[in-house]
């Protein structure tokens, strides 16, 4: 049976300069070329992927909580940006680092990238901008109304993502996915790694799960014309989650980036092609003149 997920080997929490901690797990070897993870909705940094990809193909991966999940110090009204800053802090010693950015994680990361921050970047199964005006006739009712409430009222919209649950996000992904993501989902291994990851990201309570939610569903605010380095935008055949058209008007909004569909798969497409994803990221990396 393959290995979908595997305990990191190594965890800590790095001092950032206001004095807050950011939390980060890795896998692979200490020495291998830097690759940030910003993990997808409610996850901590303990949910990785690809730890035989990683060891190798020489990477070494760190998946990084954002402010108020797992073991990051929260920070109340935070934006983009500033999460963009956080990771320069963390990434000081790192060189250029390339990023992965998953489902929730994606718009966070795009901030990476627009910032300088990373050399290269691959959005997997990427949360879209679906409050952009081009998305308003496709939405589902309820969604269009939290999208717009995230957007006009943010403190009202963080109130109810705040009623969320581990439980209820495990009841969401496994609700609306198809049989070959459940087929990833459901394993036992798995299953049980994606709680913990749940159950550790809302240790400190839902705020932080709901300051992400409100950033990721209102308007982004971020420059992607602006980013300079290659990007790599990855989704399943099959995704009927994250973005209403595959990611193809994201993709076309991003300077030289390049889409990739993968058939037979939908959102669970991290952890059941880490190596094609890793293979492609650290040769988008080792060609980026922004290195």
């Amino acid at each position: 049976m393959n290995i979908l997920v595997a305990p990191p080997a190594r965890t800590g929490a790095e001092r950032l300069p206001d004095g807050r901690l950011l939390g980060w797990a890795e896998w692979g070897p200490p020495d291998g070329t830097p690759v940030l993870l910003s993990p997808g909705a409610a996850t901590s940094r303990r949910l990785g992927f690809g730890a035989a990809a990683a060891d190798e193909l020489g990477v070494r991966l760190i998946s990084l909580d954002r402010p108020g999940l797992g073991a990051s110090t929260p920070a109340p009204g935070r934006t983009f940006a500033d999460f963009a800053a956080d990771v320069r802090a963390f990434a000081a010693g790192l060189g250029r680092p390339a990023m992965v950015g998953n489902s929730q994680g994606a718009p966070f990361a795009l901030a990476c990238a627009a910032a300088g921050v990373v050399g290269a970047l691959a959005l997997v199964s990427a949360a879209d901008e679906v409050a952009d005006p081009r998305f308003a006739d496709v939405l589902p009712g309820e969604l269009r109304r939290l999208t717009e409430l995230s957007e006009h009222d943010p403190e009202a919209a963080e109130k109810i993502f705040s009623g969320f649950t581990p439980q209820a996000m495990w009841d969401l992904v496994t609700g609306g996915s198809p049989a070959c993501d459940l087929a990833v989902y459901e394993r036992a291994d798995f299953a049980a790694a994606y709680r913990e990851a749940l159950r550790e990201a809302f240790a400190q309570g839902p705020a932080g799960y709901a300051r992400d939610t409100v950033l990721a569903m209102g308007r982004w605010g971020i420059d992607l014309a602006a980013i300079r380095v290659p990007v790599d935008v990855w989704y399943g055949e099959l995704d009927g989650s994250h973005s209403p058209d595959l990611g193809e008007g994201l993709t076309a909004r991003i300077p030289g980036a390049v889409r990739h569909v993968v058939p037979g798969i939908g959102g669970a497409l991290l952890w059941t092609e880490p190596h094609r994803i890793l293979r492609a990221l650290l040769d988008r990396l080792a060609a980026s003149p922004q290195r």
